[in-house]
């Protein structure tokens, strides 16, 4: 069968599946639009929990990552799993206890604020959208390769399916939508992985191969050094950022994993306080699997992107030989995310370090028009008299997003179809699991924190379950055009997200908890600091004109997300500290939330 068929068959029974379930699992209350009813079980939960937490950044893009990046890919894996470990102990339990299931519900009651409820809004509307736009690029890229239509119709196919399971459904479709999305997802990443690593190393576990030898005699990760080293590359194993940016980004991940607003809605959905931290504990060993297989998946596909584009004596591979016999450059070519540029005539695709279009900071932007080869133009490609074959013989010619790498993996390493458009389906419902929790927590925070919690009191229950419904529509299409015109690649742009999480909503929570003395003023000034701190930071050297050299401590903007929590942790506590305490009942609740006695269904809150 083919694999255009196969796909739509894998992609197409998807859909169907996750539209079913969220018709069948309609809400038709707030109470299971926003929480599910509250009767979801833990295992079930922990499934939803890994799916709504194991975005397209997880699937598509982090392989992709380490395996351009090397060791420095570390912090990301380090800090997206960790952060669970201080989300079970320090958050689930406790906000499960405080019973409000939206992140600026517990600011606005905890520091008896409407103005600290507003402001946890902005953030958690901050933080989502720009999760999310990361979510709807994955999708575009996934239809883009395999139902042949354009990144820009993708992500609208991408809305129309969401908008089905998110609007109809509510957190009780989603839930049990998500529980089928982590099936398709688990399996869609470890079945190629499984093939990969028994096709590259001889073992048949990713999670060991990295150290097998191959027919060189070398281990994969010293043939990965040694082939990056002769192309110009850095050595896989060292890494090019300083250890403070390292530290600095794994626990911007770590605490923003913690306080992330979907994430935590997620254990209001259980019957008791203890199945919260049951979930969690579930949820981490569905990512482990997942997780603990990403190193192996991304050595696998650089040494075969390698190898296959350079080809066997590494002079380089023909551009028609890859166009006949790996159809796969030429596939992923059309879509944009991958390009060549023959800058030295041969004929040949040569892979080295370098950009191959010049001033197209990596990303070209491609012609219809074709080269004499066949391939593709950049608007710049032509654009090179500056270049001379002879001194520089190992130039690169190619661009290779690093979005594309587990995607291209099975084509690359010429899997059976079936297996390709496992991942097909794996991908958009990776993508598609987040894209729907963040959604719905956006709509959430319209319609409940917002309409009913500040602005109408008065609103009928019904009422706020149609404003929560036209949020998330108007939330679905600003994340659509978000999609079409992506700020970065996925990982980058989610790694942006949990950095405002970091700054922003986790030492508000985390203080909240820990802290009885912490008072309104002091949550405001903080989350204030905090948020805008590391936003403006963010753009100036994420998009702005700010360039390394001018990082602060040698910070990336990543990793400034620790920096603004920080500098949150040091305001609040110095404005709480010189202005009153709060309410004595507001400091016995907070007393009470550590009680181990409290943690049954009789003192749920």
């Amino acid at each position: 069968m083919s694999l255009d068929v196969l796909t739509f068959l894998f992609v197409g029974g998807s859909f169907a599946l996750y539209i079913g379930i969220a018709i069948w699992a309609r809400a038709g209350s707030t109470k299971e639009f926003y929480v599910a009813g509250g009767g979801v079980p833990p295992i079930a939960n922990g499934m939803a929990t890994a799916a709504d937490w194991m975005s397209a950044a997880s699937f598509i893009s982090l392989a992709g990552l380490v395996s351009f990046i090397g060791r420095d890919g570390s912090a990301y894996l380090m800090g997206w799993t960790g952060g669970y470990v201080l989300l079970a102990l320090l958050l689930a339990p406790y906000l499960r206890k405080f019973g409000k299931f939206t992140v600026p519900d517990f600011i606005g009651d905890r520091y008896y604020s409407q103005t600290a409820r507003v402001i946890a809004v902005a953030c958690t509307i901050v933080i989502s959208f720009t999760y999310v736009a990361g979510q709807m690029r994955g999708v575009g890229i996934v239809f883009s390769r395999y139902l042949h239509v354009d990144i820009n119709t993708g992500v609208i196919i991408g809305m129309a399916i969401v908008f089905f399971y998110a609007v109809l459904g509510g957190m009780k479709g989603i839930t049990y939508t998500q529980v089928a999305q982590y099936c398709v997802l688990i399996l869609a990443f470890t079945v190629p992985a499984l093939f990969l690593s028994a096709q590259v190393t001889g073992h048949i576990l990713p999670q060991i191969g990295l150290g097998a030898t191959l027919d060189n005699g070398m281990s994969v990760l010293a043939t990965l050094d040694q082939l990056s080293v002769d192309l110009g590359f850095s050595q896989y194993t060292s890494g090019k950022k300083s250890t403070i940016d390292i530290f600095c980004l794994t626990v911007a991940l770590m605490c923003g994993t913690a306080g992330l607003p979907h994430v935590i809605v997620r254990f209001f959905t259980v019957p008791r306080v203890k199945d919260a931290r049951i979930s969690a504990g579930y949820a981490l060993i569905f990512i482990a699997l997942l997780y603990t297989a990403i190193p192996g998946v991304a050595g696998f596909g650089r040494v075969n992107l390698i190898q296959t584009l350079n080809g066997p004596d590494g002079s380089g591979a023909s551009y028609e030989a890859l166009k006949t016999d790996a159809k796969w450059f030429q596939q992923w070519e059309n879509t944009g995310l991958i390009g060549w540029n023959d800058r030295n005539g041969d004929g040949k695709v040569q892979y080295a370090a370098g950009d191959a279009f010049n001033g197209a900071k990596g990303k070209p932007a491609f012609l219809e028009e074709r080269g004499e080869h066949g391939q593709r133009l950049a608007t710049n490609a032509k654009d090179d008299a500056n270049f001379d074959p002879a001194k520089q013989p190992f130039a690169n010619e190619v661009y290779v997003d690093r979005d594309i790498m587990v995607l291209a993996n099975p084509d690359i390493a010429q899997l059976p179809n079936w297996v390709i458009a496992l991942v097909a389906a794996g991908a958009v419902a990776a993508a598609l699991s987040t894209a729907a929790g963040l959604l719905l927590v956006i709509s959430t925070a319209i319609s409940h924190d917002l309409m009913k919690k500040t602005i109408n009191p008065n609103i009928s229950d019904k009422q706020e379950l149609l404003y929560a419904r036209l949020a998330a529509i108007v939330a679905i299409c600003i994340a659509g055009y978000f999609g079409i015109n992506p700020p970065g690649f996925v990982a980058q742009v989610v790694a942006l997200a949990f950095g405002l999480a970091c700054a922003s909503v986790f030492p508000a929570i985390i203080m909240g908890i820990f802290w009885t003395r912490h008072n309104s003023q002091g949550a405001i000034a903080g989350m204030l600091v905090g948020l805008v701190s590391t936003m403006c930071y963010m753009y100036y050297f994420a998009f702005g004109s700010g360039t390394p050299d001018q990082y602060f401590l040698g910070i990336s903007p990543g990793g400034f997300g620790t920096v603004g929590a920080v500098l949150h942790i040091v305001v609040g506590f110095v404005v709480s500290s010189m202005t009153a305490a709060p309410p004595k009942e507001i400091q016995e609740i907070v007393a009470d939330l550590r009680i181990p006695r409290g943690a049954t269904e009789a003192h749920d809150h």
